[in-house]
């Protein structure tokens, strides 16, 4: 087999320490050498020189949670480097070791055998890390509002029936009131926005309960909790509208999807970045967010035609975004989720429409060009044909007779 790196390395990475295994080959002539180094930025700096000392010019490290990058920082630059997916490169069962995982590395990648996973710029990784916090400050505000709600529910305030939102205007003034307190349903129902749907009677029926002294300060550290993370989650948002700057003529155009807002454009951005020549088409896109069927067949059996497992990043921002488009009236991709549903279930069918959203998205991305829906009787047009035959199949089944005549014959 060819070689085409002869001067190359793997780095096999762990959290504490890392083994470099070098690959030297001149003609047929093989030499390999294994050393162990630590992790801290000093060693690293060792690493490097070692590397540059020998002549080596590829070097291809393991995706290994987030224990890679900074070691991919440090060798940024001065090598060519190639992120590998752990598991397109497993080693044979019994072998196990890190010294034979970074030889076995080091043999795949002189012979061109490993494909380098996506590694965004500097710029798109800033961004990557905003919306990724930002979203994880948004599951914590969920998840203590289930617990705000909890505690409610335990001592007899029903309030989530009448009030939609437990944490909006109206249930802050009510849990506020309660911390300090009140516990009569006629005053803490005089807080409560008059446009709320509920009357004050419901009102005051769910507002009957009793809180012990413990659950208002469980109450108090809840809620302190929410106003840190809402105010730590504002500051975000305008380190992320910083962050954008330079691309914020192409989030404009993304807020045009379907879907896509000013919060879900920017972290779809920081997840797939701005480099569409990465991927060749944008097949290869979808395959890589996992919003596409797999390929699992053997004997010419079909085993399994379900989207393969992804990150809790990209494929759950487009589920999100395409649920919200689907919502839209008179768009491409509200009618291609009605059309899927009835054959294929709500969840096929909005992977559907997740997989056309980031589609549009690539061509945005690539071309430059903004967003231009079909509309949502672009697939009726398409099948004409069929809706043509399969209404005169309906007709006769309930015992018509008829003639087709096109608009304009003679």
């Amino acid at each position: 087999m060819e070689v085409l790196h002869p001067r190359c390395a793997a780095l096999d990475l762990g959290k504490d320490v890392l083994v470099a295994a070098i690959r030297l080959q001149q003609g047929t002539h093989v030499t390999r050498e294994c050393r162990t180094f630590g992790t801290r930025r000093r060693v690293l700096l060792e690493l490097r020189a070692w590397l540059e000392e020998l002549g080596i010019t590829h070097v291809v490290m393991e995706a290994t949670g987030s224990y890679w990058r900074s070691v991919w920082q440090v060798l940024e630059g001065r090598l060519e480097l190639t992120l590998a997916n752990p598991a397109h490169i497993k080693n044979l069962p019994g072998r196990k070791s890190d010294v034979n995982d970074a030889t076995w590395m080091a043999d795949l990648h002189a012979h061109g055998l490993i494909r380098g996973s996506f590694v965004p710029t500097a710029e798109i990784t800033a961004l990557r890390e905003l919306t990724r916090t930002r979203k994880q400050f948004v599951r914590e505000v969920a998840r203590h509002t289930l617990r705000i709600q909890k505690i409610l529910d335990v001592g007899g305030l029903k309030i989530t029936g009448p009030i939609s939102q437990i944490l909006g205007v109206s249930g802050r003034r009510i849990i506020k009131a309660l911390i300090a307190g009140q516990s009569n349903p006629e005053r803490l129902a005089d807080l409560v926005d008059p446009h709320v749907r509920a009357s004050r009677s419901e009102l005051v029926e769910a507002l009957h309960g009793d809180l012990t002294d413990q659950q208002r300060g469980l109450l108090r550290m809840h809620l302190q909790l929410v106003e840190s993370l809402e105010a730590a989650i504002a500051e975000i948002d305008r380190d992320i509208g910083k962050a954008v700057t330079p691309f914020r003529e192409l989030i404009n155009r993304l807020n045009q999807v379907p879907g896509l807002s000013n919060v879900s454009a920017p972290a779809l951005v920081a997840e797939i970045g701005i480099d569409m020549t990465r991927f060749a088409t944008y097949r290869h896109l979808l395959s890589w967010a996992r919003v596409c069927p797999r390929l699992d067949e053997s004997a010419g059996k079909v085993h399994s035609r379900r989207t393969m497992k992804s990150s809790a990043w990209v494929k759950t921002l487009l589920v999100q975004a395409a649920w919200c488009a689907a919502k839209k009236k008179d768009s491409y991709l509200r009618a291609q989720f009605l059309r899927l549903r009835p054959r294929c279930g709500p969840k096929k069918a909005i992977m559907a429409v997740a997989s056309s959203l980031l589609t549009a998205v690539y061509h945005m991305i690539r071309d430059g060009t903004p967003y231009r829906d079909l509309g949502f009787a672009y697939l009726q047009q398409q099948d004409k044909d069929r809706v043509v035959r399969r209404t005169v199949a309906r007709l006769k089944q309930l015992g018509f007779e008829v003639t087709l005549t096109a608009r304009g014959a003679a």
